[in-house]
């Protein structure tokens, strides 16, 4: 069988072992394609990273097979251009605009399904700026397109309001601009007419339980192939763990498939992975689509090698190839797994960490556990990349075992053995 080379859009170290830990790992050869820091840090440049990739493209002396790639934006919408570009497969650049731009996505699952917050556009040039009609506190404020939960704030009254959008304001030009090169590729639909990639959104505030939605299209039929939940911190909308599988009911988890399977067949994705988060709130039964992200989860890959026998990254790269995607089902070497956020939820910087050796000693007296730290000696935790608006992560711990209680277990053990430690920041985010 002949091996095929794989270009992995932000290809980086931590995300390598569960790549090579897919089934039939040995037929692929990964190649990087343009860093994460090139990716994502500062400036986007669209046509530029289009015009770097294609440099490595074209030089590359072999058969390109497939590109990829699993982050947001840039990275979401370069796999479709440069898919087509080079003949490999990838669902469409608008498929995938239509999930990334928040406000396009809200207009596509209200076709499909009531199951969504009511929302609306901000004028953000507006003074006062004020909440869309029809839109009450608690709300979210969101640009239409930012990395993770950057520049997303929770607001309960106008003065939180007003505070957010002048936030907002000032930052959505970062990755708006950007965006907007995309949105001139398309042929957009009356309702999109004007709107833009720097746009902000605000929606009601959803309560309840968050989950995330795994999944994949293939010859036109949407699969599910794992549901998990999400947990915050106590107080908090910043995650502390994602679990898999859900603990939900087996009748909410049929109609999160259901929903699922209406809002991909509305928005046209074809042959690729996707997410969907949601909330689900019991008390009153209801699920509300949180957001849509056109691909799947790398931050999850190895709780489903852990539970399922192989990472979610297995789907896309059998995409890619036009090979059957099925996914593995409960052949892991775990019943639950759980990936942990450790974080600080004030800035400081980083004066304690471990060594790798540390780590590596760390998750060997601990099977069933991964660690990755993130913030650099001296750092402070204001200048680490893609952070929420609330908190800082110091370190992610991934942990697999028999029952909730064990991966409690496991991570407390890796916390308190990797002896992270910060001094506090002054007021101006540096050292007092």
């Amino acid at each position: 069988m002949s091996v095929k080379n794989i270009f992995v859009l932000g290809l980086e170290e931590a995300n390598l072992p569960a790549l090579n830990d897919v089934p039939d790992a040995d037929r692929y050869r990964f190649h990087p394609l343009l860093t994460i820091r090139e990716l994502q840090v500062g400036e986007v440049s669209v046509p530029g990273l289009l015009e770097k990739a294609q440099r490595v493209l074209d030089s590359f002396d072999g058969g390109i097979d497939a590109v990829v790639g699993y982050w947001d934006f840039p990275v979401s919408t370069l796999v479709p251009i440069l898919s087509e570009r080079y003949g490999t497969r990838s669902t469409s650049l608008e498929s995938v605009v239509k999930c990334e731009h928040k406000y396009w996505s809200r207009l596509e699952q209200e076709k499909a399904v009531g199951t969504h917050p009511n929302f609306g556009r901000v004028d953000l040039h507006a003074d006062p700026p004020r909440p869309p009609a029809g839109v009450g506190f608690p709300m979210w404020l969101k640009p239409a397109l930012a990395y993770s939960s950057e520049l997303a704030f929770g607001v309960k009254d106008e003065d939180g309001f007003r505070a957010a959008v002048a936030e907002i304001r000032e930052g959505i030009h970062r990755v708006g601009e950007p965006f907007e090169y995309i949105l001139d590729r398309l042929d957009l639909p009356p309702e999109m007419a004007g709107v833009g990639g720097q746009v902000c959104l605000a929606e009601e505030a959803l309560s309840g339980i968050q989950v995330a939605v795994e999944g994949y299209v293939h010859d036109g039929e949407v699969t599910v192939y794992g549901v998990l939940d999400s947990i915050d911190y106590p107080g908090s909308s910043s995650f502390l763990r994602h679990q898999y599988p859900s603990t939900l009911p087996e009748p909410v988890l049929h109609r999160l498939r259901d929903v699922t399977a209406r809002v991909m067949r509305q928005i046209g994705m074809q042959e690729a992975t996707f997410s969907i988060e949601y909330f689900y709130d019991p008390h009153t039964d209801e699920i509300n689509v949180l957001e849509v992200n056109p691909r799947h989860s790398q931050s999850h890959a190895e709780l489903f090698q852990y539970v399922d026998g192989a990472p979610n990254h297995h789907a896309m790269l059998r995409l890619s190839l036009g090979e059957d995607p099925a996914m593995p089902h409960r052949a892991g070497r775990y019943r639950t797994a759980a990936k942990w956020y450790y974080r600080w939820f004030t800035d400081g910087v980083a004066c304690e960490l471990p060594s790798r050796e540390d780590v590596s000693r760390i998750e060997k007296e601990m099977p069933g556990t991964r660690i990755h730290v993130i913030p650099e000696p001296g750092q402070h935790l204001s200048d680490m990349d893609e952070q929420d608006s609330y908190s800082f992560e110091l370190a992610h711990v991934v942990t697999g075992g028999d029952s909730e209680e064990e991966l409690r277990e496991k991570y407390d053990h890796c916390v308190a053995a990797l002896h992270l430690a910060c001094e506090k920041a002054g007021p101006a985010g540096r050292d007092s």
